[in-house]
């Protein structure tokens, strides 16, 4: 904030990106997966530039994984997923505007989430 003839001004700036900055990125595969295919999915990704970690739920055919912003672009990602894995159907998950200010929509149905949001209403 700055304070300037008693007229105070506010800057919203975006964070600094640097090679410490990573990014949560998601893709709904919309076909069942097995184990197998999770582990040709996740050393798929894992070979990436940029990805540093790959989570991939096979009950829930969700793969998430976390990038360097400065080094990859998640959209490009889960188009060359799309193409070189032979998922048609996966897309990259993109939140709404009402579940960004929901909280994490990764996170928005698991318990924990649930519990803390019962205990801060309470409080």
């Amino acid at each position: 904030m700055i304070a300037l003839l008693g007229l105070h001004i506010y800057l919203v700036t975006k964070p600094r990106v640097d090679s410490h900055t990573r990014v949560l990125a998601r893709i709904d595969i919309h076909q069942p997966v097995n184990d197998m295919d999770r582990d040709k999915i996740t050393a798929w990704l894992y070979q990436q530039k940029g990805v540093d970690h790959v989570m991939c739920n096979t009950k829930t055919g969700i793969v998430v994984f976390s990038f360097s912003p400065l080094q990859a672009d998640a959209n490009k990602i889960s188009e060359n997923f799309r193409a070189d894995l032979n998922y048609p159907d996966a897309k990259r998950f993109l939140p709404t505007a009402a579940q960004m200010k929901s909280g994490c929509p990764m996170a928005s149905n698991s318990f924990s989430f649930k519990a803390y949001r019962f205990i801060s209403n309470i409080f």
